[in-house]
């Protein structure tokens, strides 16, 4: 699933292309919205919250999540074909909103209250970090990758980020919550690297942006740890893969 840091650019790149022109068309490809036509209407704003992209048009705004394999693709020639959720061209550029997991259109008024429920946005203006270790803090037994990937939470971490994090505090990602002790160190860590990754295609949590140098732990199973050299260990039985150094993280 793409994460916080990918959705945040994806906004950025959805900004630039659309944000203050005309739509000179808008189709709609989910059967409950498709009736929504919204061509003459100038869009307005393009906002993101954790995961979650919204596009302000008008009186309506365009709420959509990619999930697993959602994409905003973005050009004048970009295709348009079965995969395709929404196009909205305007007399430069196309935007296609392709494999969305998530595609509605709502009243611009109460957009946001789709959202209400997430935790504090890493990569927000108004991110506060003390109601992020509340509620990473919360319950005490649970998996510390468990309470990472739980939007409501922190909105933003995936399962790349929830790993890496673990890594770099010496936790296995089975280990329960109470045995961080310092929470606040971690909230702060997470903030600090999906900022440093926002605008970037490869993203590192190493510092090292070469292929293959540019993780710590996510996908290197049986692969030598960075640090001390022991294999990478995997476990697939549960929601979502983890990763772990069985050495650097007791």
């Amino acid at each position: 699933m793409p994460e916080g840091d990918t959705v945040f650019r994806a906004a950025a790149q959805l900004r630039e292309a659309l944000v203050g022109k005309t739509l000179t068309r808008c189709d709609v490809r989910v059967p409950r919205f498709a009736a929504a036509d919204l061509t003459g209407e100038t869009v307005d704003e393009v906002l993101c919250r954790g995961k979650h992209l919204f596009i302000r048009v008008g009186a309506a705004s365009i709420h959509s999540h990619l999930l697993m394999d959602g994409s905003w693709q973005i050009g004048p020639r970009t295709r348009v074909d079965h995969r395709a959720r929404i196009v909205l061209e305007t007399a430069d550029t196309r935007a296609v909103g392709v494999d969305l997991g998530v595609l509605e259109v709502l009243d611009r008024t109460g957009d946001l209250d789709a959202v209400a429920h997430l935790g504090p946005d890493l990569l927000a203006d108004d991110w506060s970090p003390e109601q992020a270790c509340a509620n990473l803090t919360a319950d005490p037994a649970r998996p510390l990758a468990q309470a990472l990937l739980d939007q409501r939470v922190m909105a933003g971490i995936g399962n790349v980020y929830a790993n890496e994090l673990c890594f770099l505090f010496g936790l296995r990602p089975s280990t329960p919550v109470s045995e961080l002790t310092k929470p606040r160190r971690l909230v702060d860590q997470a903030r600090k690297m999906l900022m440093l990754n926002r605008m970037r295609v490869n993203r590192t949590t190493t510092g090292d942006t070469h292929h293959g140098r540019d993780l710590w732990v996510y996908g290197r199973v049986t692969k030598p740890c960075r640090r001390c050299g022991s294999l990478i260990e995997t476990d697939r039985g549960g929601e979502r893969v983890t990763y772990w150094c069985p050495s650097c993280q007791r």
